[in-house]
């Protein structure tokens, strides 16, 4: 939870500099319950699958609200590319993309900003992303497990303007819906979004109405701040280097996510040199996702209270060579590289840091992302698993983990909705791994389809467990089941296949590492 900007170092902030950015902050949350409260579908309504933030002019992020953290870090680059790509923006104006390399995730991700406009000039913009259930492509809910080139996942919009002076271009609105199978739900998701925007310019408007230019000053200053902030954070790492290596999991073969980490004095470069090159599958991250991962981890182990903007990466320098899997050349296939890819970096950045910060073990280091739809629906969810314990506790069970904050739809919903039917929802029991401090446990939850319908899995750690620290054992690694009356098939990771009406799908989610040895 937010604990001000007053804790280290001290020093300049004034009642206003608090006001101002607490009040931001405050916007940003504000403009997620709108999205949240006006959104169709359950996957931004229920399961909160969307981020807010505010920028400055340059599109830099100076406050945001406590939403997705792949979405957040990666807001910056979205921010910084969107405005580059459109130029000017008029008051009352919406820009929007989702392509993967401009907004900095995969393109079931719709970017949008509109511009905060004081005397005359744009003094900021807000933000917003938000995940699509169904953008077009290959299989429902556009999450592919075999595309081999971005343009089989979906629909690109190119950054383009979807509003003036508030009013909706129905034609593109009309453009993107046709090409989804979920139309209904594109629309109104698109309008949350919209709203969300309208409304967060309105409150800042507020703001700058009474407090004029000090907005701006203090936006400058808490970006320094938070730069010398992170430094001061930094120098309490001893100087070194340090490595680790992970893996993504594919059928015939493991994708190498390796780290270099070297700090000295108060500056870390973190370098993803060694890591497999690009794939024709969609397992790509793309640089904002690199980034945002590995500003996720870094803060969590350098200080989770270290309040969050811009000025971070005034002490944090952020290397993917190009062609790379943590840094793609377009049109790679990217989208389970925001999911999963992102998973891994953020374990291996904890990995290299175990040693000199002592940090927990892996935690379950998935979203295992389960999609069921057919020709008129789709149906997405992440599911949770369990989470690495640390020096002074076990690790937390049923948990989403690292670059994932969402909720689950509840069963009820689901089965409002869609043709499926929640046959199991539970703890999978002593799923995490022994030691001093046990791993917390994953989660078995199991479906029932009520009709033909296409199901696609994109998860990992079915054969990389997630690992322990300080002689603690590894957690359970995941597994995918589908039964057929009284047979069952173990599924791959990655995988879309046709389901019959009655088949169950099993998922067994891991569970986290445990820290110490158990005696």
């Amino acid at each position: 939870m937010y604990r001000g900007w007053l804790r280290k170092p001290t020093g300049e902030p004034t009642v206003n500099f608090e006001v101002v950015l607490g009040g931001m902050r405050w916007v940003a949350e504000e403009m997620g319950l709108v999205m949240r409260n006006t959104s169709f579908s359950p996957n931004i309504r229920d399961r909160m699958d969307m981020s807010a933030a505010i920028t400055d002019s340059e599109g830099r992020i100076v406050a945001q609200a406590e939403h997705i953290p792949v979405h957040l870090g990666s807001m910056s680059v979205g921010a910084k590319n969107l405005i580059d790509a459109v130029g000017v923006l008029d008051e009352g104006e919406v820009a929007v993309t989702n392509d993967p390399y401009i907004s900095g995730t995969h393109l079931n991700d719709v970017m949008m900003i509109s511009p905060i406009v004081f005397r005359g000039k744009t003094a900021g913009f807000t933000a917003v992303k938000a995940h699509y259930v169904d953008i077009g492509g290959g299989t429902p809910g556009s999450l592919s497990a075999t595309a081999t080139d971005l343009y089989q996942e979906g629909l690109i919009i190119p950054p383009v303007t979807v509003c003036r002076a508030w009013e909706v271009d129905t034609t593109l609105l009309s453009i993107f819906s046709a090409n989804s199978r979920t139309p209904i739900s594109i629309k109104g998701d698109m309008l949350a979004q919209i709203a969300a925007l309208r409304i967060g310019v309105l409150r800042m408007a507020e703001m700058f109405e009474k407090y004029g230019s000090s907005v701006t000053d203090a936006w400058t200053k808490s970006i320094a701040y938070v730069e010398r902030y992170t430094r001061s954070a930094v120098s309490a790492i001893p100087a070194g280097e340090w490595q680790a290596e992970d893996y993504v999991e594919l059928e015939d073969r493991d994708v190498v996510i390796h780290v270099s980490i070297r700090s000295g004095k108060d500056v870390l470069v973190v370098d993803y040199s060694g890591s497999s090159p690009q794939l024709e599958v969609p397992v790509n991250a793309v640089y904002g996702v690199t980034v945002s991962s590995t500003a996720f981890a870094l803060k969590a182990a350098l200080d989770p209270d270290l309040p969050f903007n811009y000025g971070f990466f005034g002490a944090v320098v952020i290397t993917a060579p190009p062609g790379s899997v943590v840094n793609p050349v377009k049109p790679a296939p990217v989208s389970a590289g925001n999911v999963e890819t992102s998973q891994r970096i953020v374990d291996v950045v904890f990995r290299a840091l175990a040693e000199p910060l002592d940090l927990p073990a892996a935690s379950q280091g998935t979203m295992n992302n389960i999609l069921f739809g057919g020709k008129n629906w789709a149906f997405y969810e992440t599911i949770g698993g369990g989470a690495g314990a640390n020096r002074n506790a076990d690790g937390v069970s049923a948990v989403q983990v690292n670059m994932t904050n969402t909720l689950n739809t509840p069963a009820e919903v689901i089965e409002a909705q869609y043709p499926l039917r929640v046959t199991a929802y539970r703890i999978r029991e002593a799923s995490g791994g022994s030691g001093l401090f046990r791993g917390g446990d994953g989660i078995e939850r199991e479906f029932q389809v009520l009709e033909p319908c296409t199901l696609t899995v994109v998860g990992d750690r079915s054969r990389h467990p997630p690992w322990g620290v300080k002689g603690g054992g590894n957690g359970a690694c995941s597994e995918y089941w589908l039964m057929k009356g009284d047979r069952a098939f173990r599924l791959l990771s990655k995988q879309s296949i046709k389901l019959e009406k009655g088949s169950k799908v099993k998922i067994l989610t891991p569970g986290g590492g445990g820290y110490g040895r158990p005696s």
